[in-house]
């Protein structure tokens, strides 16, 4: 799944003024969507037992999500072209504990 944070998005004013970067928060909800995608449903009761950010994503840059697994838990990345970003796990309810 492909996505870019327009540089328009409320969120950027006060992260950081003067030299804008995405918050995790809103990377980690464009995860969770890709991850319900592939469910094919809404999910509740998530749970980011692991999660590294590795490098900043800037307004209007587009990023990949890749996830590997299924409901109810997904490894993911997020890339920005060959450069990863992000990644983690992501666990629906009913996933179990971590690995």
């Amino acid at each position: 799944m492909q996505f870019t944070v327009p540089r328009e998005h409320p969120c950027l004013p006060g992260h950081f003024p003067g030299r804008p970067l995405v918050p995790g928060v809103v990377v980690l909800e464009h995860v969770l969507r890709a991850a319900e995608a592939s469910a094919g449903r809404p999910l509740e009761a998530l749970r980011l037992p692991q999660v590294k950010f590795m490098a900043p994503l800037l307004p209007g840059q587009s990023a990949r999500i890749e996830l590997d697994g299924h409901t109810p838990r997904w490894k993911f990345r997020v890339w920005r072209g060959d450069e990863l970003i992000a990644r983690g796990e992501l666990v629906a309810a009913g996933g179990g504990a971590a690995a």
